[in-house]
């Protein structure tokens, strides 16, 4: 790398946070009165993410169903997000969020005792910018006070992460778990300067 990394931005869906369980829930909330299987409804979305369509609405829309609501109380950290923050931190690097979210993260994250180690939150509903816009992500760097080519990018989604990093010039890393794994690369900015298994990889990275 010709520029030294400074910042790593992380995503938080299936990145930071497990949301499996808040995903069952909403699942089993839009298919209960229907002959419609838990199976049924994750095979099919399965198969639309392979396709390009990742968004759920696709999914609901094949199946009829109304959106239920998203229950943030049923998610978690992963077991490897406090120790990867913690260990990057020690490091010395600035570590930020650049996220799709309700509104209320700057608070779910301290719910999470995670909080404590980002310097710049870009969060779409507080913004107002959605990824996979690069606005979000310009506003991010430009809250660090960082260019593009000293920052990092870590995410799960090739079109949502991935992509909009790759044409700010920013370092892309793709985290492969989440329904993003499922995913494959359309074009050539989907396409990530690495891919890791787990967070706990990171450190050792940069």
């Amino acid at each position: 790398m010709t520029h030294k990394i400074e910042w790593i931005f992380f995503d938080i869906g299936s990145t930071l946070i497990d949301e499996e369980k808040a995903d069952l829930r909403r699942i089993r909330e839009m298919i209960a009165g229907t002959d419609i299987t838990e199976d049924e409804y994750r095979i099919k979305r399965i198969e639309m993410i392979r396709k390009g369509f990742y968004a759920d609405r696709y999914v609901i829309s094949y199946f009829g169903l109304t959106k239920a609501p998203w229950h943030s109380e049923e998610e978690a950290p992963y077991p490897d997000a406090a120790p990867t923050l913690e260990q990057l931190k020690q490091k010395g690097y600035k570590l930020g969020v650049i996220a799709n979210q309700n509104y209320g993260t700057e608070q779910r994250l301290a719910d999470w005792d995670l909080l404590q180690y980002f310097d710049v939150i870009a969060a779409s509903a507080e913004l107002g910018m959605t990824k996979p816009d690069t606005v979000i992500f310009q506003w991010a760097l430009e809250q660090a006070k960082c260019s593009a080519q000293s920052a990092v990018m870590v995410g799960d989604r090739l079109d949502n992460d991935i992509a909009p990093a790759n044409r700010l010039g920013m370092h892309s890393v793709r985290l492969l778990r989440g329904f993003g794994a499922y995913q494959s690369p359309l074009c050539v900015d989907e396409i990530p300067e690495y891919t890791v298994h787990s967070l706990y990889e990171l450190p050792h990275m940069f």
